[in-house]
């Protein structure tokens, strides 16, 4: 098949399919270690990870030391880069993704990079220092997620002042993507400027622009790509690899909880609600109870809005900014870290479901990782 050809990343040929970091511990060490086995790129969400390790949620639960929260998290993240990587066995890349939203993000780039993670992954924000974080670790490959041309040229202009180039940039397009979006309001999600024809035409431009040459960063598009004819003309079309989120956060080896896949599964795209989160930023998730509940509620929770640290319930101060704690009124007010962890634990009537907007491959069925990867890359639906 000649259109079907490898992703190279980090000195690795690998399957153009990448599976998409999602937190709070989605997609932690089994699922990463299973994409990667499959030689796929696996991805581990690095936010809050001490969930999936009973003695850290020990050690922590109690506490209000930011301080122990964040290094038990960087224990946690240790912990399950080696075992993503143990079972990889050696095929694959095992990337971490890392919010520059998160307040402690330099110190989980730092853990990521020792642990042995092949790449660091950044969003949620425009990551013009990750050069200096990963000064160390000159072999990481680091790919920041962008929505459009601009913020790529921006972002490279600055890196390459610093003598680091991206390995690769992730395109995720606002309008399809799940979780936090790369868009500034809710009313711009959809603007045309976002389609990923428009954007694979103006990276190009920016490459040649900076006369990048062999250089240039791989293009990988995330958002709205979910089958194999959607896969086949995107790499048709220029792109080296396909991002996928929701589609493997409800595969067998998906770290969260049976309910969570089920949430996800269950949920018609149509009926997925978009809202400000806690950080500012837009974001696409299933309409639960307590969503549907707490948007009803928001304009008097923004109206009642103050500047207290008290609000933020576990006294982590996860976000660099946070409605709820800062009196951010434009922003949520709710604590986005107990929400992603009573979703990760498949607590339906109090979690928050993020969800891409596509339908899913295999209907109501949950299916593994290898066959998920077989009918992306070569249609084949599973009897």
């Amino acid at each position: 098949m000649t259109w079907l050809k490898p992703l190279v990343l980090a000195g690795r040929d690998l399957l153009p399919i990448v599976q998409g970091g999602m937190g709070v511990g989605i997609s932690a060490h089994r699922l990463a270690g299973a994409v990667a086995g499959q030689n796929g790129v696996g991805t581990i969400a690095s936010v809050d990870l001490r969930h999936h390790h009973p003695d850290l949620v020990e050690r922590t639960e109690r506490s209000r030391d930011r301080e122990l929260i964040d290094a038990a998290n960087r224990e946690a993240l240790d912990r399950e880069v080696r075992a993503a990587l143990a079972l990889a066995q050696g095929r694959g890349l095992i990337a971490v993704n890392v919010m520059k939203a998160v307040r402690d993000h330099p110190g989980l780039v730092r853990q990521a990079c020792e642990s042995g993670a092949h790449a660091i992954v950044m969003g949620a924000g425009l990551p013009m220092d990750l050069p200096e974080m990963t000064a160390d670790h000159p072999d990481v490959a680091l790919v920041p997620i962008l929505s459009e041309a601009r913020g790529v040229s921006a972002v490279l202009k600055k890196w390459m002042k610093k003598g680091r180039m991206a390995a690769a940039v992730v395109i995720e397009h606002p309008g399809h993507a799940g979780g936090h979006l790369g868009a500034a309001r809710i009313d711009d999600l959809h603007d045309e400027r976002f389609d990923f024809g428009k954007v694979l035409a103006g990276c190009r431009q920016v490459f040649a622009d900076l006369q990048l040459g062999r250089d240039a960063p791989k293009i990988i598009l995330a958002g709205g790509v979910g089958s194999h004819e959607q896969v086949r003309h995107w790499l048709g079309e220029g792109a080296d690899g396909i991002q996928v989120g929701t589609a493997f956060a409800v595969t067998e080896e998906c770290d969260a909880h049976e309910n969570f896949k089920r949430v996800l599964i269950d949920a018609e795209p149509e009926q997925l609600l978009e809202f400000t989160s806690v950080a500012g930023l837009p974001a696409r998730a299933v309409g639960t109870p307590w969503l549907t509940r707490y948007l009803k509620q928001e304009e008097t929770l923004q109206a009642n809005t103050r500047n207290d640290p008290r609000r933020c319930s576990q006294r982590m101060d996860c976000l660099t900014q946070c409605g709820l704690r800062d009196g951010i009124a434009r922003f949520g007010q709710f604590c986005i870290d107990l929400k992603l962890a009573a979703a990760l634990r498949g607590e339906v009537s109090k979690g928050l479901f993020f969800r891409g907007a596509s339908r899913l491959p295999f209907g109501n069925a949950v299916r593994s990782v290898r066959e998920l990867m077989d009918y992306l890359l070569h249609g084949h639906v599973p009897a």
